[in-house]
């Protein structure tokens, strides 16, 4: 009989489920902790669908999913969605930028006015940067530590909107 992921209770029937970014196989008292994920029967490549799975009997969720059926082939945004994923390469990232920059480590600690340790640690990978840090030394090296994104490609994401505009992208030439 299986088992449920989370609370290991043997239970007939499972749902998958995803949980912080995990597909689960969760029992039915389980599933509520995050979002069922369907797969579409239509035979379109194996997609997978998720949404919402709630108990609470929420009037505005049920008259959503009644009313619309594009509604149910939308999935719950997910915290995990908006999360860089850290370079795994950040600690020679930084090594690199620091070198070129012609800073030694006891520097680049003044200038971000953090410990040497903290520097010594990152650039050895023992440690990952907190986000304040990993901002500082993005600013202070003109580099990037999350992964896939090009440094000359982050200084197109704009922080305020999150979106680009025409001004964004746009050079204008000055006759």
């Amino acid at each position: 009989m299986p088992q449920c992921e989370m609370c290991g209770a043997e239970k007939s029937s499972l749902t998958t489920t995803k949980v912080e970014g995990a597909e689960l196989e969760l029992c039915g008292d389980c599933k509520d902790f995050g979002t069922e994920v369907r797969t579409e029967s239509s035979g379109s490549s194996g997609s997978t669908k998720y949404s919402t799975s709630s108990s609470s009997g929420d009037s505005s969720a049920s008259s959503s999913s009644t009313s619309s059926s594009s509604s149910s082939t939308r999935r719950r945004r997910d915290m995990f969605d908006e999360m860089d994923t850290m370079a795994t390469d950040y600690d020679e990232r930084i090594r690199n930028a620091r070198e070129r920059a012609g800073l030694s480590q006891e520097e680049l600690a003044k200038e971000l006015n953090e410990k040497q340790g903290v520097i010594r640690k990152l650039e050895r990978g023992e440690i990952l940067p907190s986000d304040d840090v990993q901002k500082k030394l993005e600013r202070a090296l003109d580099i990037s530590l999350v992964e896939g994104e090009d440094p000359e490609e982050s200084e197109w994401s704009s922080e305020s909107s999150g979106s680009m505009t025409l001004g964004d992208v746009v050079k204008r030439n000055e006759d």
